[in-house]
């Protein structure tokens, strides 16, 4: 089925029917409505390659995640999933690919041929490449997350910095005076990952000011991982009471290896972090967390990508999101348990 047996159905040109479709000239409403009879009747789908070479779109998105490891958190796969649909709800399809800097293969095609219409870029350096090349050749982009100097950029962000800060105050307020930070990957730190780098600004200044002894982890981003950092932490200041994480993928590790401690969470230890909620309730007992809204924000991002493309003249916008803590049962007072009565061999460190 085409347009031109559309339009002999019809009773109209084929270029009528091509019209009608595409709406770059007026037709009648009579023979709209002819027209929509008949496409209604054969159930009648156009071509999606016709119908990118006869308006110039596509009609795809491109979902840019370079991989940050050997395996995607729960927090990423939330994220990709929400991209889909929300997508899907605009009428674009998604096309995945999983790039790293500007100069890979798989995102020199997605620009060079023109494969999508505009792109959505995950795992945001502080530096990125790929946002400086996207904004140079003027390619539709919305980024998850800020680089150092956002200003004219599009993008959707977690204020990293305020939720590790709210931790450490919710930490600092129930008694707790020694407290670990659980990072992403060293190798995500080093590369400037903008969640990384700005979860330990807000956790190392918040910290400073509430006059806490704190030593800071990067650790993998996987359960094993967890449970050698959480090792580590107890080996360094074995009377550490409370962690902050950013770190959902190892957060099964760390309280594992809590438990082979002895220590109790939350009577004799307190654990908090940024966390998307559903993974901050398979835990127990139950994180108290900065719930990280990754469906939201993949909505948030395909939204402004879909807006810049109908408005290609509109200024730059953004969504910086800071949910609240929400209160569940990983953390409670600073209390008497054997944390507490253990020496302290550490010293304020923030390697």
């Amino acid at each position: 089925m085409n347009i031109g047996e559309i339009g002999k159905r019809a009773g109209v040109s084929r270029s009528t029917v091509s019209y009608a479709l595409s709406g770059k000239r007026p037709v009648s409403e009579d023979t709209r409505r002819k027209i929509q009879r008949v496409i209604d009747e054969l159930g009648y789908q156009p071509n999606a390659s016709a119908r990118a070479l006869a308006n110039g779109r596509t009609n795809t998105i491109g979902l840019v995640f370079p991989p940050a490891g050997n395996h995607y958190t729960g927090m990423q796969l939330d994220f990709i999933g929400s991209v889909t649909e929300a997508a899907a709800a605009h009428d674009y399809d998604v096309l995945l690919s999983p790039s790293g800097v500007d100069s890979d293969r798989s995102f020199q095609r997605l620009l060079g041929e023109r494969r999508v219409d505009g792109a959505i870029l995950m795992e945001i350096r502080l530096q990125d490449d790929r946002l400086d090349h996207l904004t140079a050749v003027d390619f539709p982009s919305v980024a998850i997350g800020r680089t150092a100097r956002p200003e004219g950029t599009w993008w959707v962000g977690l204020d990293h910095t305020a939720l590790a800060a709210a931790c450490v105050h919710h930490l600092a307020d129930l008694g707790h005076r020694r407290v670990a930070f659980v990072n992403r990957p060293e190798q995500l730190l080093r590369a400037g990952y903008e969640s990384a780098q700005r979860g330990l600004d807000g956790f190392t200044k918040a910290a400073a000011e509430r006059g806490l002894t704190v030593r800071t982890y990067c650790c993998g981003d996987d359960a094993a991982s967890g449970l050698a950092c959480l090792e580590q932490v107890l080996h360094d200041a074995p009377a550490t009471t409370a962690l902050v994480t950013l770190n959902e993928a190892a957060l099964g590790g760390l309280y594992r290896g809590l438990a082979q401690a002895g220590r109790l969470v939350p009577r004799d230890f307190s654990v908090t972090g940024v966390v998307a909620g559903r993974w901050a309730e398979t835990v127990t007992p139950q994180l108290t967390a900065a719930d990280v809204p990754a469906e939201q924000m993949g909505r948030l991002a395909v939204d402004l990508l879909v807006q810049r493309l109908d408005h290609p003249d509109q200024p730059a916008r953004y969504h910086l999101l800071a949910p609240p803590i929400s209160l569940r049962a990983s953390t409670a007072p600073a209390g008497t348990g054997p944390a507490d009565q253990a020496p302290d061999f550490g010293t304020p460190t923030h390697p």
